[in-house]
């Protein structure tokens, strides 16, 4: 994992709304707000990343307004929403565009939802200052060490963490080929992680 670059994205479903991002490299996290899909892609062409999570939706269901991965985190009590609410629609077309971009680049990209990250991990799921600390706790250093995080940007450490979580193995894909995953963490307390 060293020198390794993972990116973390809470994307909103509109431009003029701010989008969550980090830069994770060597326990060291970079976070920001940014809004258009020049800055989001200037920032990945940049840092040249091994992976991009990003806390959005990648496809529509094929029928219904859920998709395979959508009802099978309901199932398991994560509450995801589905793609086909008109708010969540936006941000899903959104992320479908730019996921294609990435992938056209040849970046490889991930679908996360961080709450159900913090869930999995036993980690508080709201109260942001709470988060903050728990992720400095794990090992984190950079920016949550210095300023208090705004909800996107933690949003984006989780996006984050849950990458790091699946390039060792310690995550699980729900969902299916046809519309597509959604990565979680196996079920474990945040206590155990080794960052």
């Amino acid at each position: 994992m060293k020198g390794k670059v993972i990116i973390g994205i809470d994307l909103a479903g509109k431009p003029k709304n701010p989008t969550g991002w980090a830069l994770w490299k060597n326990k060291k996290v970079e976070t920001s707000l940014i809004h258009t899909n020049k800055e989001i892609l200037d920032g990945i062409a940049h840092s040249d990343p091994t992976i991009i999570a990003i806390d959005a939706p990648f496809s529509l269901p094929k029928k219904g307004i859920r998709r395979m991965a959508d009802r099978e985190m309901i199932r398991r009590g994560y509450r995801v929403l589905p793609p086909c609410l008109p708010a969540m629609k936006t941000l899903t077309l959104r992320a479908m565009k730019l996921n294609k971009l990435m992938a056209k680049k040849g970046y490889q990209t991930i679908e996360v939802h961080p709450t159900s990250t913090r869930k999995a991990l036993n980690m508080p799921l709201k109260d942001w200052r709470k988060i903050q600390t728990t992720l400095d706790t794990i090992g984190l250093e950079g920016d949550l060490k210095l300023r208090a995080l705004k909800s996107h940007e933690i949003d984006a450490v989780t996006a984050a963490l849950t990458a790091y979580l699946h390039m060792k193995n310690q995550a699980e894909a729900i969902g299916d080929a046809e519309e597509g995953y959604i990565i979680i963490p196996k079920k474990q307390d945040w206590r155990t992680l080794q960052i």
